[in-house]
C-alpha cells in the first residue's frame, strides 16, 4: 500500500477523537478547539478574528462559540485597552480546570511516551506537511512565534551577560520570552 496514503488514513482515525458528533463533557468539538486555541494562543491572536480563522469557520460562528464559552465561565471578554472596538479574549481558572478533560489529552499522552527523538521527528513530521499543504493552496497555518519569520531576536552583552529582547515585526511590538513558544494566527514561516 501507497505509505502516504495509509498515513492520511490513519490521521483520520486519529482526528476522530479531534472531531466528534455531538459533545463531550459539555462542549462540542468546536468549542473545545476554541478553548485549547486560546489557552495556548498569544495576545494578538486571542480575538474573535483569530479564533473564527483558526477554529475554520465564519465570524458569526466564532461569536456563538465564544457566546457559549462564556456562558459556561470558561472564558472572558474583555474591551482592548488601546482600541475600544476591539476584544480580548482569555481563559478563565474555570476554563484552565475544565481542559483537564479535555478528550485528545488521550492522544497528548499516548505522544508523550515516546522518546524525546520520536517527539520531535512527529511533530516535524506534521509541520511539513502542514507547510507543503499551505504553499500548494496558499494560506497560513497556525503556529509559535519563535518559528515565524516576523520573530526579531535581539542579542547584547553586557557586563559578561547576555540578554535577549524579542518582538514581532508584524505587530511592531515586544514580545517575552515565555510569548515566543505560543500560537499565533499571523504565523508565516521562513520560506526556503
Amino acid at each position: 500500500m501507497n505509505l502516504a496514503r495509509e498515513s492520511i488514513e490513519l490521521l483520520e482515525q486519529v482526528a476522530r477523537i479531534l472531531w466528534f458528533e455531538g459533545s463531550k463533557h459539555g462542549l462540542r468539538d468546536r468549542e473545545w478547539m476554541a478553548l485549547r486555541f486560546l489557552s495556548r494562543a498569544n495576545r494578538f491572536s486571542r480575538t474573535p478574528s483569530a479564533l473564527a480563522s483558526y477554529v475554520g469557520t465564519t465570524r458569526g460562528t466564532a461569536s456563538f462559540i465564544i457566546g457559549e464559552l462564556e456562558r459556561l465561565g470558561y472564558i472572558e471578554r474583555k474591551r482592548s485597552v488601546k482600541d475600544k472596538r476591539s476584544v480580548m479574549l482569555s481563559i478563565t481558572q474555570q476554563g484552565k480546570k475544565f481542559l483537564a478533560r479535555d478528550p485528545v489529552n488521550v492522544l497528548v499522552e499516548a505522544i508523550a511516551v515516546l522518546d524525546d527523538e520520536a517527539k520531535i521527528r512527529f511533530r516535524d513530521a506534521l509541520r511539513h506537511v502542514l507547510d507543503q499543504s499551505d504553499a500548494a493552496e496558499q494560506r497560513h497555518h497556525t503556529d509559535v512565534c519563535k518559528r515565524c519569520i516576523f520573530l526579531r531576536e535581539d542579542r547584547t552583552n553586557a557586563d559578561g551577560k547576555t540578554t535577549v529582547e524579542f518582538s514581532c515585526r508584524l505587530f511592531r511590538a515586544p514580545i517575552a520570552e515565555p510569548e515566543v513558544d505560543l500560537l499565533c494566527t499571523s504565523f508565516e514561516h521562513h520560506r526556503q
